[in-house]
């Protein structure tokens, strides 16, 4: 039995976290589809003003992860945070429903929202923290199981969602649903997870809190973060390249689209668990290696992809690939600074940040030298280049022992 469901899924912290995280992706599977048609359609934000929302929401979650994260580990617990930051969740998604205009959307999206999402880091965290004394290969499945909880959201939720208001004239009703899962997050968070206390808190305080904080744009983490966010930047692109070549180079229509992403994030939710097993055997780098080579073959051929037959036969490849890519870097930034997991789970989120930016910057150069099918092979080399960078890295810390524990 324990082929299939791993030992280290039975430590309740662990599973718990895995819960959690569940009903985490639910608010996120539950609005994002639709934040813009209510930002924009139905509450009246102008384009620009919309996304420079998403771009100050998305720094704003950055700064206030690294922060908690910091505090948490100095705190020496995580609970209390989680608890603080599911109560803006709440807040944020329900002043939206309750008193929708275009005021509290800003507001929501500028402060609660953000600090809601710093969420994310600080239950692997926990989780983390929950780890100690596991072995790499261990930690690296509990990672991979956890991550795969927030997968199986973006696959079971948002078709749920949009069932049941299909015959709804407004969409913000979503954001009711939200504040509701952020409700049972908090319940989990309260009444499942095992209280803990961080048995690391000497090592932690061994720096100050504002040293602590400088560890994170050190030359060292920095450029380990770069070739991590040239890697995960591809998901990125693929989530904008793929609706256009679909709808456009292959012939196909919007609805392929939709299953098409269902598809692989099904496949994500069982790759994940194989490159676990597989990072167990050959390590976590030689396994993100392997996966991006394959992410960057399907970006390769979905430049040259013509017809809607093309893409289904591609989605293989998406979903192995997209697996590694969303998993493993999770414990490979974690293990930047080890000793504090409120820190180095903090570094998943300045990771999403930095890979998006990478990703809007390859975007808008591949598609000013060529068109949506260059963009998307010019992605693939986006991806080899960050392994090739973290190689480089790897070899480096080789013969440097304070660094040995990235690998």
């Amino acid at each position: 039995m324990s082929r299939f469901f791993p030992d280290v899924f039975r430590n309740p912290a662990i599973r718990a976290s895995m819960i959690a995280i569940f009903t985490f992706g639910m608010a996120g599977a539950m609005t994002a589809p639709y934040r813009s048609i209510v930002g924009i359609r139905e509450l009246g934000l102008s384009d620009g003003l919309y996304s420079f929302l998403a771009f100050a929401s998305a720094a704003v979650n950055v700064v206030i992860s690294v922060l908690l994260g910091n505090l948490a580990d100095r705190l020496g617990e995580y609970r209390s945070a989680m608890i603080g930051a599911c109560l803006f969740g709440i807040f944020g998604y329900g002043i939206v429903y309750a008193f929708p205009s275009a005021a509290t959307f800003i507001v929501s999206a500028l402060l609660p929202l953000p600090i809601y999402g710093a969420l994310n880091s600080l239950l692997f965290a926990n989780a983390r923290a929950a780890m100690q004394g596991m072995s790499r290969s261990d930690m690296v499945t509990a990672n991979s199981g956890v991550r795969a909880m927030i997968s199986l959201s973006w696959v079971l939720i948002p078709g749920i969602t949009g069932l049941v208001l299909s015959g709804a004239s407004s969409m913000l009703p979503a954001y009711l649903f939200a504040s509701l899962s952020c409700v049972l997050c908090q319940g989990i968070i309260l009444f499942a997870l095992p209280k803990r206390a961080g048995a690391m808190l000497a090592e932690v305080r061994r720096l100050t809190y504002f040293e602590a904080l400088r560890q994170v744009v050190s030359p060292r983490i920095s450029a380990h973060i770069a070739g991590v966010a040239l890697i995960t930047s591809t998901l990125h692109l693929n989530d904008a390249l793929l609706p256009l070549i679909a709808t456009g180079a292959a012939h196909g229509r919007l609805s392929d689209v939709g299953i098409l992403v269902g598809i692989v994030a099904a496949l994500e939710i069982i790759f994940i668990i194989v490159w676990s097993r597989i990072a167990r055997k050959t390590g976590q780098m030689t396994a993100l290696a392997a996966g991006t080579i394959i992410y960057a073959l399907f970006l390769g051929l979905l430049g040259f992809a013509s017809a809607p037959w093309h893409l289904y036969a591609l989605t293989l490849l998406a979903g192995i690939g997209a697996a590694a890519i969303i998993s493993i870097p999770i414990t490979y930034l974690q293990d930047l600074i080890g000793d504090r997991p409120g820190l180095g789970s903090a570094l998943i989120s300045v990771n999403v940040f930095a890979s998006a930016g990478i990703g809007a910057l390859v975007f808008a150069v591949g598609t000013w030298a060529s068109n949506y099918s260059g963009t998307a092979i010019l992605s693939a080399v986006t991806g080899l280049s960050g392994i090739t960078i973290l190689g480089l890295l790897q070899r480096r810390n080789a013969v440097a022992p304070a660094d040995a524990g990235v690998q």
